[in-house]
């Protein structure tokens, strides 16, 4: 008799806490997918970047917040929650890590910055397949409907084939109907940053304080890149890697022997 396939592990975390609407469809989206397990922080953590916690216990708890899905809250940061799971929760890597779905863009610069997408490469860093996905609509009302359709069909399509354990992608979605969307786009990262400054204020004891503002300005007029695809109601699908190393850079500093 042949054996039965078990049911693919599916690591399920967020950077806008366990509560936040976003993880819940997500959820929703792939719970038939495979065996979710949710390790999420207890409160938002956005723009946390890959941080980790040093010098401070974690703590960690089972939550009843999602039916019959299994669900951890952490004290912790999202890359925190994705070492926690692996070495506590599972005690095994997943066939895939999913993270999200964030509230607001995370195209472009922001992949740097995100705690979204840092949950989902500290996943590929240790070799679990992972994708991070972003609903451009920071309302907590936000309509997830075009989310779930779309993360159903990529995910479904993912874990039916081989993937490179390394595999890392950004996802965003464009905050239109189901209907309005035009399809997945492969893109690249668009060359853009934020033009910031702090918006300096005086507290009720007349001390100062100041409150980060800023202006998100896109460099690259391209067609080709997630922004583009964005704002043309497609979603963007832009492959990323924890590898920093600039190779053409390399080549010339090898080539110019300037060091030597």
């Amino acid at each position: 008799m042949a054996k039965k396939k078990e049911k693919p592990i599916i690591l399920i975390t967020n950077d806008d806490g366990i509560t936040a609407p976003g993880i819940r469809n997500l959820i929703e989206a792939v719970k038939d997918l495979g065996k979710v397990v949710v390790v999420a922080p207890d409160k938002p953590q956005s723009g946390m970047g890959h941080a980790i916690t040093i010098g401070q216990p974690l703590r960690m708890h089972r939550v009843d917040l999602f039916g019959d899905t299994e669900a951890w809250q952490t004290t912790g940061t999202p890359v925190d929650c994705v070492k926690l799971a692996v070495d506590k929760v599972l005690h095994r890597k997943p066939d895939i890590c999913l993270s999200g779905i964030n509230h607001g863009a995370n195209h472009s610069i922001n992949v740097i910055y995100s705690g979204t997408m840092s949950a989902a490469m500290e996943a590929s860093i240790e070799s679990i397949p992972s994708i991070g996905f972003s609903l451009l609509d920071y309302s907590v009302e936000a309509d997830f409907t075009a989310s779930r359709f779309y993360i159903q069909k990529i995910v479904s399509s993912l874990l039916k084939q081989k993937m490179d354990k390394h595999l890392l992608l950004n996802v965003n979605i464009p905050a239109v109907p189901l209907e309005l969307i035009k399809g997945i786009k492969i893109c690249k990262q668009a060359y853009a940053k934020y033009k910031e400054e702090f918006d300096e204020r005086k507290d009720p004891h007349g001390k100062n304080y100041y409150w980060l503002t800023g202006e998100f300005i896109n460099f690259d007029k391209g067609t080709d890149t997630d922004v583009w695809a964005l704002k043309n109601n497609y979603i963007s699908m832009v492959p990323v890697q924890f590898d920093l190393t600039n190779y053409e850079l390399k080549k010339q500093l090898e080539k110019k022997n300037l060091f030597k």
